[in-house]
């Protein structure tokens, strides 16, 4: 679950993130609706623990992010915050394998082959698990991106624009991926998006 209680941000002096409050509880599934420009991945990023905002409150999972350090924030986004960007920043002198297990090295926690064979196998990927991510097609990409963020089983699944790349086909295979991974590990999922196919695949919505 997350709680998010006045929380406005600035750039340069400039508000461009002003909203009082939004509460999800845990489990739920939540689309995030705008255009380009109106805060959406600012606020994603603030949800992750990845930007501080110039004030307000963020609690995810019961845990207020602004009582701890940058180090403690990094430590607790890869043990309960799974995130799919945009940009999918796979590493790419590593393979698909090694993108796995740096997931679980920058959170802390134990490196486990099996987890890595779980998860791919779950995504139907096990395949490419020594694939570099250069050898992977855009829907194979998604996939693993979508495999590193649930590696840690985390409370929060956040997907900046997940679909907004893809044909129609793919867009709807990685929504059902999305929707079906947050449902097997009881997580909260925001995804963000101004794909105007996949507006009506929620129930709940927020708008900015």
């Amino acid at each position: 679950m997350f709680l998010l209680e006045n929380v406005i941000h600035q750039y340069g002096g400039q508000t461009v993130l002003d909203m009082p409050s939004w509460k999800a509880n845990q489990g739920e599934q939540w689309i995030m609706l705008g255009p380009s420009g109106s805060g959406k991945t600012t606020l994603l990023h603030i949800l992750g623990g990845l930007l501080k905002p110039t004030s307000g409150n963020v609690t995810i999972a019961g845990q207020d992010l602004g009582s701890l350090a940058p180090a403690q924030v990094d430590r607790f986004r890869g043990q309960h915050i799974g995130i799919v960007f945009q940009r999918m920043h796979l590493l790419s002198t590593l393979t698909v394998r090694e993108n796995l297990l740096l997931a679980q090295f920058v959170a802390g926690e134990p490196q486990n082959e099996e987890r890595v064979d779980e998860v791919l196998e779950g995504l139907d990927i096990g395949t490419k698990k020594f694939a570099y991510p250069s050898q992977l097609s855009v829907g194979q990409a998604q996939r693993v991106s979508i495999a590193r963020a649930v590696m840690n089983r985390p409370k929060v699944i956040l997907a900046d624009e997940p679909t907004s790349a893809l044909d129609d086909q793919n867009c709807e295979k990685v929504l059902e991926l999305l929707k079906l991974q947050a449902t097997a590990y009881q997580a909260t999922l925001v995804i963000t998006t101004h794909d105007q196919r996949i507006k009506d695949a929620f129930g709940n919505q927020f708008n900015l």
